[in-house]
């Protein structure tokens, strides 16, 4: 049985409230607008909540109240206005006003789902980081999922970037509603299943082999859904539902608590410390000339320190004689041996061309270049991560 906070018009309050007391639901609120739904929340505690998408009703700060309490918020729209607030809020929870009560339980959090809870996590989580300057941290972690999945396995790509999410535009994806911060709302209130991931998620086709997409947030400003516990808990349901979760981070190590009074009070970085701790591999992203050599240099061991492990994987992209000279190779591994301890770091060739084809056609570079010597490289550092699953072998019966 739900517990069912309203916050819609009369009629289509009273038509839903028979419902739901008809299939065995509560209705514990009928809320005028969104400031007494927000009270409702608070004081009730309800498992779900129906809310007309109309500014009336349903805001940002109702969709804040919700996550906070860990309700579910199921949007209703009937118009086109309606859903393009949803869109915009990035409610993936909506129904028509129309629907009836079948078409609604659904989207009620588990009650009346086939789906079961996610099972025990089994699969691997690689997140990838790099300081601040355009290092190349998206364009990597983008490749190493496309390579993961043109190896045979089952990937999932989400983007927990709470500065500058770029992974939807980087595949030419809609990230009118983002994947991640969906995920993360349900995750909060307990209600992340294979299904609800199936349903969030975008999927990247490709020849190669695709893979499924959590889109991160559109606004920079939508930072405070992503916090360090629902992050934490997307992120291991997602590896139970992919072999693999490849997670593109933010640059910023700043430890914000640090800076204010209030100490629970949500935290802008806090997702990226969230990832590093759950990643089962790190993959360190620099740019190879002077100014990214000495910004990865300079911010390695904190990234350490935050992930709280002694080992990461160093991937220098844009290796090139025009930014280093002759012998350009030689000098990185030099730098990062001498001033870092850094040794076998994998070096990226500068292939512009390659990158350039990809954001133009929304591609990866596995589909928009495939013999680039770049896009070797990254293929052998993925599969130096993550072996190429076993094939299953079919037996022949004998006649």
């Amino acid at each position: 049985m739900a517990r069912v906070a309203l916050a819609l018009p009369d009629a289509l309050a009273q038509r839903l409230a028979h419902d739901a007391s008809r299939h065995g639901h509560e209705v514990v609120a009928d809320c005028i607008d969104g400031g007494e739904l927000r009270e409702a929340m608070e004081l009730l505690r309800p498992s779900c909540a129906l809310v007309l998408a109309d500014p009336r009703y349903l805001d940002a700060d109702v969709l804040a109240s919700a996550d906070a309490v860990g309700v579910r918020l199921v949007a209703l729209a009937g118009t086109s206005s309606e859903r393009g607030l949803a869109a915009r809020l990035g409610v993936r929870e909506t129904a028509d006003t129309e629907s009836d009560w079948a078409g609604l339980e659904p989207l009620l959090g588990g009650f009346g789902r086939s789906d079961t809870p996610a099972p025990a996590a089994h699969g691997t989580v690689i997140a990838v980081w790099g300081p601040g300057g355009a290092p190349g941290r998206t364009t990597v972690a983008i490749s190493i999922a496309a390579e993961l999945a043109a190896l045979g396995h089952r990937v999932v790509l989400a983007d927990v970037d709470t500065h500058g999410a770029s992974v939807a535009p980087a595949l030419g994806l809609l990230d009118e509603a983002p994947g991640f911060a969906a995920a993360c709302r349900l995750a909060g209130t307990d209600s992340l299943t294979h299904d609800e991931l199936d349903r969030i998620a975008q999927f990247y086709e490709s020849p190669a082999g695709g893979f499924r997409v959590l889109t991160g947030i559109g606004r920079a400003s939508r930072w405070p859904e992503l916090s360090a516990e629902k992050v934490s808990a997307a992120l291991e349901r997602a590896r139970s539902w992919a072999d693999v979760v490849v997670v593109d981070t933010a640059s910023s190590l700043e430890a914000d608590e640090e800076i204010s009074s209030d100490f629970f009070a949500p935290r802008r970085n806090a997702a990226t410390f969230a990832a590093l701790r759950s990643a089962d591999h790190l993959v360190v992203v620099g740019s190879a000339d002077p100014v990214g050599l000495s910004r990865l240099l300079r911010s390695h061991a904190d990234m350490l320190e935050a992930a709280e492990r002694t080992d990461a994987v160093v991937v220098m992209n844009r290796v090139r004689s025009s930014a280093m000279g002759l012998g350009a190779a030689a000098q990185v591994r030099q730098a990062l041996a001498r001033f870092g301890g850094i040794h076998d770091a994998v070096l990226v060739p500068y292939d512009q061309h390659a990158f350039d084809s990809a954001v133009l056609a929304g591609r990866t570079v596995t589909d928009a270049a495939p013999r680039s010597p770049a896009r070797v490289v990254l293929r052998d550092l993925a599969a130096s991560i993550l072996p190429p699953p076993p094939r299953r072998v079919r037996s022949r019966r004998k006649k």
